[in-house]
């Protein structure tokens, strides 16, 4: 009998490799069996039929968090993102909130104080962020585009104090010339056409992988586009562009922040320190899917 890799008969049946991967686990593909770890699938066996069809179970990260979302699943891995991707981007930036109380802002919408004298723009830019990471996972399958991060920018600074500021652009790119940790980041007047330039190259690329993402960021964080926000918004474009590829994303947190920073200022020079902090932090992630038993490819 002649066999066929999870990849042919992904193109076979029209599918993903992911789902015939998990057919095959499930013992839902007849003789199919395992060499080390690759998959010989017979070559007339026949795609499997959704035992529901109408209520398809979710297979990718993507899909659970749509699901948890929609259902408004508590304690899932859709509540454990927006709390600690907020928590960890907004601290990264500067935020005095504590994980305690983001969490309480998430699950409550309403402020717990403890004798804290808390910063308005930290609360209000909490809240905003969880909305933010909404929209990441509605429109996580369409491409990145100037329009979307701008949605991302104006979402995040609503509200705010710099909101109310005249020469503060939110939803908008910067009017001002700024800096990100001493270092001199493209003119006002050039952030337009360099940010077209780099999306027209990033989307014109067919397959991404994990270091076009991390490549994605550094380049955008270079441009660095708006008068502020530019982390936060670039950590959450990096989030979804891992979703819509099938990547396990990741959380930068304190433990990891400098070398971060580090691995931002030297990718010229050396990319393997972003690359390295990047799946450091996605291993940790990875935890966080097996605790929740949601698969994912180990690549």
């Amino acid at each position: 009998m002649k066999y066929l890799s999870v990849s042919d008969a992904a193109k076979k049946w029209g599918i993903s490799e992911r789902s015939v991967r998990n057919y095959c686990a499930h013992g839902r593909i007849p003789e199919a069996f395992l060499t080390g770890k690759t998959w010989n699938i017979p070559e007339n066996a026949v795609k499997p039929e959704r035992s529901n069809k109408h209520r398809e179970e979710p297979e990718t990260l993507l899909e659970f968090l749509k699901a948890e979302k929609q259902s408004k699943t508590k304690g899932g891995i859709y509540h454990k993102i927006q709390i600690e991707l907020t928590y960890n981007s907004n601290h990264i930036e500067g935020s005095r909130l504590t994980h305690e109380q983001t969490r309480y802002i998430f699950e409550t919408n309403t402020i717990g104080i403890d004798n804290d004298v808390l910063n308005v723009d930290d609360i209000v830019e909490t809240a905003n962020h969880f909305k933010c990471i909404d929209m990441i996972i509605d429109e996580a399958n369409k491409p990145v585009s100037e329009k979307f991060i701008k949605q991302l920018h104006a979402a995040l600074k609503s509200g705010t104090s710099d909101s109310r500021k005249d020469w503060f652009a939110v939803g908008d790119y910067k009017r001002l010339p700024n800096e990100v940790g001493g270092i001199s980041t493209a003119a006002p007047e050039e952030v337009a056409e360099r940010m077209k330039i780099l999306l027209s190259a990033y989307n014109g690329k067919k397959e991404k992988t994990f270091r076009d993402i991390i490549e994605f960021h550094y380049n955008f964080e270079v441009i660095h586009p708006f008068q502020d926000g530019n982390g936060r918004v670039g950590r959450l474009i990096l989030f979804k562009e891992c979703l819509k590829n099938n990547i396990v994303p990741f959380i930068i947190d304190e433990d990891l922040k400098l070398f971060y920073y580090r691995g931002l200022k030297e990718w010229k020079q050396e990319p393997g320190y972003l690359t390295d902090t990047c799946l450091a932090a996605q291993d940790k992630f990875k935890r966080y899917l097996d605790y929740f038993r949601i698969p994912y490819e180990d690549c």
